[in-house]
This record gives C-alpha cells, structure tokens and sequence, in this order.
C-alpha cells in the first residue's frame, strides 16, 4: 500500500481523450483507451484536486500525414518543436478531441490543460507547449500553488504522453504515482521501456487505486 496525504495530492488525467481510443479508429486508437475513465475517478478520490490535460490539435500541420507510411517519420524542413509524422488526431471541434466516455464534464475539473494548438509544435507532455520545455502550460505553475507535492498520474498513452507528462512532473520536484490500471499504452514494449525511465527517476507505480490509502 502507498500511503499519501489528500490535501496535497493532485490526481491527473492525461489526454484521456477519444482520439486516442478505437472510438475514433482513424485516428490513433490505443487498444482498452476508452476503458480507463473508471479507474481515473478512481484514483480521484484519492486527490483534493483534479486535472486533465487534451491535445487540442489543428486539421492540418507540418506533422500532420495521411499515409500509413509515412507515420513516425521524421518532419523535414525548420521545425525545431516538432519530431515526427502522425495522422491528424484530437482535431479541436470533432469527436477525437473530446474525454472518454465515464469522465466527468471538463467544467467538474480543477484544471484543463490544453496543448499543441500551434501547428509547428506538437507537444507530448501536459506542462510544456514545446519540445525544448520552455514554454509552459501553467500546469506546474498552478499545481505549486495549490501547494501540492503528489500527484497521482494515468492517462493515455503510457509510451507518449503519460511518460513524458511523468519526467517533466518529477524534474519539477513532484512526488510521481503512477496507476497503471489507469494506463494504456500503444505498444507493450515501448509501455515497458516508458515504465522503466519512470522507475529510474524515481516515480512510484501502483496497480490499480485500491493500492493506494490516506494518511
């Protein structure tokens, strides 16, 4: 059991959206995403305050490609925030863009965290809007002031935007639990390599919610 202190843990739901689940096929669905909301509430009533975080993506952008074959290639031309090829995805305004089924409404969270607008970046982690991590998104900002120091993260997907949302949480100096029932990932295996740059900069892993007790 991992015992924590509610009035200073904040649980926080990474883009835990549609597009990112077989709801939306086209996009980039991750096998079991749109089956994780229950144990995101889960993990919530752990918490004092709650979270999410959403790609907020344009139609189309540098990054964006429409051929299977070109997914996961590099981006060519003067892009220095953006990495790779991928179909579009959480388009703002469409059904990708929107929470999983079994969420609450975005109004009943504490903070909506929202990325990637400009079309020349295209952000993993939920606290910075760039790849060089200097711009912020205010998430980091917003969760010292509520004097937090845990945070209880799930998300999708584990391999991405959990992983890099986790790293940049623990170089803020956050104590990091990770739930992995609350995870999904696009690959076992880069899931299990993402577990693993966790683990080595010290975040904690939880099976499911009902590991975890207040003090």
């Amino acid at each position: 059991m991992i015992r924590i202190d509610r009035e200073k843990t904040a649980s926080f739901d990474v883009d835990p959206q549609r597009g990112f689940t077989p709801l939306c096929p086209d996009e980039l669905p991750v096998v079991g995403g749109d089956q994780i909301a229950d144990e995101l509430n889960a993990q919530a009533e752990f918490a004092r305050v709650r979270l999410v975080s959403k790609d907020c993506h344009p139609a189309e952008a540098p990054w964006v490609t429409h051929s299977v074959d070109e997914i996961m290639q590099p981006v060519t031309g003067d892009y220095p925030n953006l990495d790779i090829k991928w179909p579009p995805h959480c388009v703002v305004g469409t059904e990708g863009n929107r929470l999983i089924p079994g969420l609450p409404d975005e109004s009943a969270y504490d903070l909506v965290v929202e990325k990637g607008l400009d079309p020349h970046m295209h952000p993993y982690g939920a606290c910075y809007q760039d790849l060089a991590e200097t711009i912020s998104t205010g998430a980091i900002e917003w969760l010292k002031k509520q004097e937090i120091d845990t945070i209880i993260l799930g998300g999708l997907a584990t391999d991405y935007c959990v992983k890099t949302t986790g790293l940049q949480l623990l170089r803020a100096g956050f104590r990091l639990i990770v739930n992995l029932a609350g995870c999904c990932g696009i690959t076992e295996e880069t899931s299990q390599q993402a577990i693993e740059e966790l683990r080595g900069a010290a975040a904690e892993f939880i099976n499911s919610s009902e590991e975890l007790v207040n003090r």
